[in-house]
């Protein structure tokens, strides 16, 4: 398949479902400015793999599983996850409405910070870094004089010792309360 005719094909399936797709995309990120980034990708995926389209299915089909996929991909995310846990940590720390929850939330912030100090200090400075400056992960390598890869690791071991990670039912709890 020639370029000028891949071109044509994307132009093709951008106009006839672009607007469509974008909105699926937000149905499931609630996000419109992450909707059209997934959308970009599902159209550079569309574009890298035209000659592997066996036309099975039709075009709107393909491009509607491709975005299925790729939000499925952005809720696995490195970055959804943080931003899921960095909420969490907000709103334990700023949303106070009664004296009861007040004081709710506050021995939650406290025991939240509890177990990460009582964390190895590569472990605590790691969390802090990312959930409190909210560095990124480039970021903390640099001050930590560390790869990257060294930094996700320290990220995921920290939060299992310290026990923080939620699971989708606990997020949505605390999203309600």
């Amino acid at each position: 398949m020639e370029k000028l005719e891949k071109d044509q094909l994307l132009i093709k399936a951008m106009d006839e479902f672009g607007h469509y797709l974008t909105r699926l995309a937000y149905a499931f990120v609630k996000d419109e400015a992450r909707a059209e980034d997934i959308i970009q990708e599902v159209f550079i995926r569309y574009y890298i793999n035209l000659e592997k389209f066996e036309g099975r299915s039709s075009v709107k089909t393909y491009l509607y599983r491709i975005t299925v996929n790729e939000c499925h991909n952005y809720f696995k995310s490195w970055a959804y996850r943080k931003m899921e846990f960095s909420n969490l940590v907000n709103n334990l720390l700023t949303n106070k409405q009664t004296t009861e929850e007040e004081i709710l939330q506050k021995e939650q912030t406290e025991y939240v910070a509890k177990k990460i100090n009582e964390l190895p200090s590569k472990y605590k400075e790691v969390l802090w870094l990312h959930y409190y400056a909210e560095l990124s992960v480039l970021e903390i390598g640099e001050v930590l004089q560390c790869s990257p890869n060294t930094v996700k690791t320290r990220l995921v071991r920290g939060r299992n010792a310290a026990r923080l990670t939620l699971n989708e039912e606990e997020i949505e709890h605390a999203r309600r309360h």
